[in-house]
């Protein structure tokens, strides 16, 4: 079988036990750390990718995607909401009014952001429903003043489903004895966890008791919100949604003005530690070099019989490049396969750590989640791969170049 000749001397160097054994070590050294550095970066960047996706469900599916609002009440919302259905980024849409104030509970203070919604309307923008601990959305009655908070808020004014909370609106009333705060009181219904901050800062009302309290009448609303094919589309879908009714003052406004900044800063903590983890990479990868330059430093009698025998200089850099990227296939291989399955499996490795030490790593008390997310994305694996290879493959050039510029002569001068 015809095979080229610097591809079978360079595999046949890979195999061949050497005589010094230091090289031999350098070698499995930088294959060992480059499957490492594959493995690690696959892993990390599945990890990180987890907690996006976690923070993407979990705050974006309770806020909204977008928005359009009016500085007016708006009267007749079924019909606004039918029109921006016609859209075809829009899956669904709901009415809100929001209210900001406080709650008050026992002498206990906590600010807050009240949504008034319509809860048979909000179970297709909000993904609330399925992070209900206590009591239900359906809960929330017309004119019966409930309300449904989040676990920190139920924690702080240590109170359940039946509990009294009062709720001031930053407003003055006045009467004859004086100027008072608008009060409310109202009986909690429910209770949701999401994590993140969203359970310490958001409530939920009947959007009616929500218009009452707005001094405006029970069918007006303040605005519509909107769940997109795409969240990432909503500044776009927002801004046509309000163009395409120039008759009404509606404006726009989409999550990336109230999270944004948030997957923005997980987004650059993810390339920068891409970039960091990528140096791990890079340094295995350059101790291919070290290991080449042994290796032409040892095989100089052999480089100059070949040249001797008729071979060229192109073919002399050809057996040294196979010998280093046969380095880097096998490293990034071993690297991927592992990593691979890493990021398919650290979830449940995790979870059987925390068992077996009987201590939880990630306690929901701390963070938005309870377990370690992990999502393997291909493109990922391919980046990965092809920028070791890639690597790889540039630190076999110079020790080659080098090999190839023996002369016959002065290597075999003191053999």
């Amino acid at each position: 079988m015809f095979r080229p000749l610097a591809l079978f001397i360079g595999m046949r160097y890979t195999r061949a036990k050497r005589r010094n054994h230091f090289i031999s070590f350098i070698s499995l050294t930088s294959m060992v750390g480059l499957a490492l550095g594959v493995l690690v970066m696959i892993l990390v960047l599945s990890v990180m990718n987890g907690f996006d996706r976690e923070l993407r469900t979990r705050i974006l599916g309770m806020v909204p995607h977008a928005t359009v609002s009016s500085f007016t009440p708006l009267n007749d919302w079924q019909q606004t909401g039918e029109q921006v259905l016609q859209h075809p980024d829009v899956v669904a849409v709901a009415p809100f009014t929001q209210l900001q104030g406080m709650l008050t509970h026992s002498g206990s203070v906590q600010p807050v952001l009240v949504n008034g919604v319509l809860p048979s309307a909000e179970k297709n923008v909000s993904i609330i429903e399925d992070h209900m601990v206590e009591g239900s959305l359906a809960a929330l009655k017309s004119g019966e003043f409930g309300i449904v908070i989040g676990q920190q808020t139920a924690a702080r004014f240590n109170a359940s489903v039946g509990e009294k909370l009062t709720f001031v609106l930053p407003e003055a009333s006045i009467t004859p004895a004086g100027v008072f705060p608008r009060l409310k009181r109202f009986t909690v219904v429910g209770v949701f966890k999401v994590g993140a901050e969203l359970d310490s800062s958001l409530a939920l009302i009947h959007i009616e008791d929500a218009a009452r309290l707005s001094r405006w009448q029970p069918n007006q609303v303040e605005g519509i919100r909107l769940k997109l094919n795409n969240l990432f589309d909503a500044p776009r879908v927002a801004w046509e949604i309000a163009r395409s009714m120039p008759d009404s003052d509606l404006h726009p406004r989409d999550w990336t003005r109230s999270h944004g900044n948030l997957f923005q800063a997980i987004q650059m903590e993810k390339t920068m530690i891409a970039l960091l983890l990528l140096l791990i990479v890079a340094v295995a990868a350059f101790n291919i070099i070290s290991t080449l330059v042994m290796v032409v430093t040892d095989k100089k009698a052999d480089i100059a019989i070949l040249r001797t025998l008729g071979a060229s200089p192109g073919q002399i850099m050809a057996i040294f490049m196979v010998q280093g990227s046969l380095i880097g296939v096998v490293g990034t291989l071993i690297g991927g396969v592992l990593g691979v399955i890493s990021a398919l499996n650290v979830t449940a490795w995790v979870a059987g750590l925390e068992k077996l030490f009987g201590h939880q790593f990630l306690s929901s008390d701390v963070y938005f989640i309870s377990y370690l997310p992990s999502e393997l994305r291909s493109s990922d694996v391919v980046m990965i791969c092809g920028a070791a290879l890639l690597m790889s493959f540039l630190a076999t050039l110079y020790p080659a170049w080098r090999a190839s510029r023996t002369e016959p002569a002065e290597a075999l001068r003191y053999e």
